[in-house]
Protein backbone atom coordinates (compact mmCIF):
# COMPACT_ATOMS: atom_id res chain seq x y z
CA UNK A 1 0.00 0.00 0.00
CA UNK A 2 1.30 3.35 -0.64
CA UNK A 3 0.57 5.42 2.51
CA UNK A 4 0.93 8.51 0.97
CA UNK A 5 -2.42 8.97 -0.70
CA UNK A 6 -3.55 8.94 2.59
CA UNK A 7 -0.86 10.41 4.63
CA UNK A 8 0.39 14.15 4.73
CA UNK A 9 2.08 16.58 7.00
CA UNK A 10 0.92 20.19 6.84
CA UNK A 11 2.68 22.57 9.03
CA UNK A 12 -0.89 24.69 9.07
CA UNK A 13 -2.65 21.30 10.63
CA UNK A 14 -1.32 20.21 14.09
CA UNK A 15 1.84 21.98 13.71
CA UNK A 16 2.79 19.65 10.82
CA UNK A 17 2.00 16.37 12.70
CA UNK A 18 1.43 13.26 9.89
CA UNK A 19 -2.42 13.17 9.45
CA UNK A 20 -5.11 11.86 7.56
CA UNK A 21 -5.52 13.45 5.19
CA UNK A 22 -8.86 15.41 5.19
CA UNK A 23 -9.04 15.32 8.68
CA UNK A 24 -7.33 16.57 11.50
CA UNK A 25 -6.80 12.75 12.97
CA UNK A 26 -2.68 12.21 13.99
CA UNK A 27 -1.74 8.99 12.89
CA UNK A 28 0.24 8.73 16.42
CA UNK A 29 -3.30 9.59 17.85
CA UNK A 30 -5.17 6.85 15.39
CA UNK A 31 -1.94 4.47 17.14
CA UNK A 32 -2.57 5.24 20.30
CA UNK A 33 -6.44 4.09 20.38
CA UNK A 34 -5.42 0.36 18.76
CA UNK A 35 -2.95 0.64 21.79
CA UNK A 36 -5.78 1.45 24.34
CA UNK A 37 -7.60 -1.49 23.43
CA UNK A 38 -10.04 0.18 20.39
CA UNK A 39 -11.30 -2.36 17.66
CA UNK A 40 -11.05 -0.79 14.07
CA UNK A 41 -15.16 -1.26 13.88
CA UNK A 42 -15.25 1.17 17.19
CA UNK A 43 -12.50 3.93 15.71
CA UNK A 44 -14.54 3.74 12.13
CA UNK A 45 -17.75 4.15 13.93
CA UNK A 46 -16.54 7.08 15.90
CA UNK A 47 -14.51 8.69 13.28
CA UNK A 48 -16.41 7.93 10.08
CA UNK A 49 -14.59 10.52 8.08
CA UNK A 50 -12.02 7.45 8.24
CA UNK A 51 -12.41 4.68 5.92
CA UNK A 52 -10.31 0.88 6.28
CA UNK A 53 -7.42 1.93 3.66
CA UNK A 54 -6.80 4.76 5.87
CA UNK A 55 -6.29 2.69 8.56
CA UNK A 56 -4.18 0.37 6.56
CA UNK A 57 -1.92 3.28 5.62
CA UNK A 58 -1.73 4.46 9.02
CA UNK A 59 0.19 1.29 9.78
CA UNK A 60 1.77 1.63 6.16
CA UNK A 61 3.34 4.73 7.17
CA UNK A 62 4.15 3.48 11.05
CA UNK A 63 6.64 0.34 9.18
CA UNK A 64 7.96 2.60 7.12
CA UNK A 65 9.73 4.98 9.59
CA UNK A 66 10.12 2.14 12.17
CA UNK A 67 12.32 0.81 8.92
CA UNK A 68 14.08 3.83 8.79
CA UNK A 69 15.13 4.36 12.30
CA UNK A 70 17.40 2.70 14.47
CA UNK A 71 16.66 1.22 17.43
CA UNK A 72 19.10 0.14 20.53
CA UNK A 73 18.15 -1.96 23.66
CA UNK A 74 17.66 -0.45 26.56
CA UNK A 75 19.26 -2.94 29.69
CA UNK A 76 17.49 -2.50 32.83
Amino acid sequence: MDWREYIHSDPEILLGKPVVKGTRLAVDFILDLFAAGWKEEEILENYPTLSPEALQAVFAFAADCLREEALYPIST
